[in-house]
């Protein structure tokens, strides 16, 4: 029985150890595969790349700044910061300079998109984000917009953003006809005006003042007409009108 036991309690012992080494095992594993970014900053790209290559981290430019501070080809910025600690073959991100600004921002404006982009790229710069609008001012293809401004001075990226004009928005070729009636004259014809509509000549309709009842009179009274307001209206109210279409008016005179 004796026996029995210490078989049973070596054998537990056995498994603890080998717990025990697997832990340690994988905790080595683990930390023996990290390692801690070190700072690019200020060295050449070449430096920083094999710098990288010896802890086992890949590198690679992601972009261009210019920089009154910091050389060209020396690096500016990095991601992971420094000290950030990763895994082997992690990917580290740098931003490399260009130096100070020594090229001219061209001016574009007015000028088509496509021979925009062919002048940005002769001049050494890079194209940047692009975006259109409709804009009835200027050509569609035309550039109406550029960032950095021309000429401008102390310009971060090496890049020129383009707005472009886009092909105007189609007028609507429909329009429910509203309801002008009681509106005074000038206020309809103003809103027949905005929405693109044709007002044909007023037809003027003579009205009468309703005579002043008697206090004792049960009669309801009758509704006073302004003068000037509109009465009636063709189209009616609701019908589907295009800017062919004349609006007639019929004002209470």
């Amino acid at each position: 029985m004796l026996r029995a036991f210490q078989f049973v309690l070596i054998l537990l012992m056995l498994a603890v150890l080998a717990m025990v080494s697997a832990v340690v095992t994988m905790h080595f594993a683990i930390h023996g595969a990290e390692v801690s970014v070190p700072d690019f900053k200020d060295l050449t790209v070449a430096e920083a790349t094999s710098r990288a290559a010896s802890l086992g981290l890949n590198l690679s430019v992601d972009n261009h700044f210019y920089s009154v501070d910091i050389p060209t080809g020396r690096i500016v910025s990095q991601s992971p910061a420094p000290k950030t600690v990763v895994r082997r073959e992690w990917h580290v991100r740098v931003t490399e300079s260009l130096g100070p600004q020594r090229v001219a921002i061209p001016a574009l404006t007015g000028s088509n998109q496509r021979l925009a982009s062919i002048e940005i790229r002769r001049v050494g710069l890079e194209l940047g984000q692009g975006a259109e609008m409709p804009f009835a001012y200027a050509a569609p293809g035309a550039v109406i917009a550029q960032n950095p401004a021309p000429n401008a001075a102390g310009v971060e990226r090496p890049s020129i953003s383009l707005l472009v004009a886009a092909q105007p928005v189609e007028a609507a070729t429909g329009y429910v006809m509203p309801d002008l009636t009681g509106q005074m004259f000038p206020t309809a014809a103003s809103a027949i005006a905005r929405a693109g509509l044709t007002l044909a000549p007023m037809k003027p309709q003579q009205v009468s003042i309703p005579a002043v009842q008697d206090a004792n009179s049960t009669a309801p009274p009758q509704p006073v007409v302004p003068i000037g307001s509109v009465v009636s209206q063709i189209p009616a109210p609701g019908h589907r009108v295009d800017a062919s279409t004349p609006v007639e008016l019929t004002v209470a005179q």
